[in-house]
């Protein structure tokens, strides 16, 4: 096992007052916890897989702003072992477990956000309601592969939104970005737009309002994410046409009311 990837699978403990944060906020920050080596072996990796997989080719004028905000690349750990290899880290899944207070979590899906240079700002939304998942005892790990500063566009918070329930039958679009801006000016949240550092990895829950400003830089965004869900949470109908989709790309097609433990989905840490 090379030196990377035995970083990768060491457990990283969780501070209570990061489990604390996570609760309350719906999001935390951790730094470092990835050393620089590691996310600059994989990033060449996951990048080639990114580039070869992409279906995205017009150019950034003729997309609308959802297309122009990333090209998006989803289970590249099908595709390649060393992104196999770094999307089931233990490490990050150990995290995720512990921030959502369960033994141990499935993979859901992994998915890569590569926003171009002058790619486009990604509106406010919520990921949960693309996902036929019964419970909210998901996470996503969003792992930059370079330092994000704010030209090139970091991950956004709106802290605590996770539990007002607003916004949540909205699918991304310039509609989300306006109802929920509004929305989250209005009620006061704390709205959380620092930069990462390469290492830093933030988690967010499946209804927690993020966004993210354009890349006004010369460099693409890099990011790596990977999301994951309580090993015992259930498959649950699909509530719109995104969540049959993903019930079929994610989850193998398997029966609402049946846990979520298909070969596409295995047990992380």
């Amino acid at each position: 096992m090379t030196t990377t990837a035995t970083e990768l699978d060491q457990r990283y403990a969780v501070g209570p007052g990061s489990v604390d944060q996570y609760a309350a906020d719906g999001y935390v920050k951790l730094r470092g916890v990835l050393s620089p080596d590691v996310v600059t072996h994989y990033e060449p990796e996951i990048t080639e897989q990114v580039l070869r997989i992409n279906t995205q080719h017009l150019p950034l004028a003729e997309r609308d702003t959802y297309s122009r905000a990333f090209l998006q690349v989803e289970n590249l750990w099908r595709h390649s072992d060393a992104v196999r290899e770094f999307a089931f880290s233990r490490r990050l899944a150990g995290i995720a477990a512990q921030l959502l207070g369960v033994p141990s979590v499935r993979l859901y899906h992994d998915q890569a956000l590569y926003k171009e240079a002058g790619g486009g700002f990604t509106p406010w939304h919520v990921d949960q309601h693309y996902w036929p998942l019964s419970t909210d005892r998901t996470v996503t790990a969003w792992v930059p592969l370079q330092d994000t500063p704010m030209e090139l566009g970091p991950l956004t918070f709106a802290a605590g939104s996770h539990r007002s329930g607003y916004g949540r039958q909205l699918e991304i679009s310039d509609e989300s970005e306006a109802k929920l801006d509004t929305f989250v000016t209005e009620s006061g949240f704390r709205v959380d737009d620092s930069p990462y550092a390469i290492g830093d990895v933030s988690f967010h829950s499946g209804w927690t309002i993020h966004r993210a400003p354009g890349n006004s830089s010369t460099t693409p965004r890099r990011v790596m994410t990977v999301i994951y869900m309580d090993a015992a949470i259930e498959i649950a109908p699909p509530a719109n046409p995104f969540q049959q989709g993903d019930l079929a790309a994610f989850l193998d097609n398997r029966a609402p009311g049946t846990v979520a433990d298909g070969p596409l989905n295995p047990v992380l840490y």
